[in-house]
């Protein structure tokens, strides 16, 4: 992986997308296995990430604490 580790979604998501690009191309299998592996922990930590904002906003739109009736 890359000396920095993308930070934030849109980071992971970018990296995500420059693998693919590289993966499309010629690379040896080493380096392919690498590259995969680098994506499938992305992939993961980007699917925690949307998992977490789904709570938050399920929670934010939940039934208020108070108000009319």
């Amino acid at each position: 992986m890359n000396s920095e580790e993308p930070r934030s979604f849109e980071e992971k998501l970018e990296r995500i997308d420059a693998i693919v690009r590289e993966l499309e191309g010629n690379v040896k299998l080493d380096r392919a296995i690498e590259l995969f592996k680098e994506g499938k922990t992305l992939v993961a930590q980007c699917e925690a990430l949307l998992k977490s904002s789904q709570e938050q906003i399920d929670a934010a739109m939940g039934p208020s604490t108070g108000g009319a009736t």
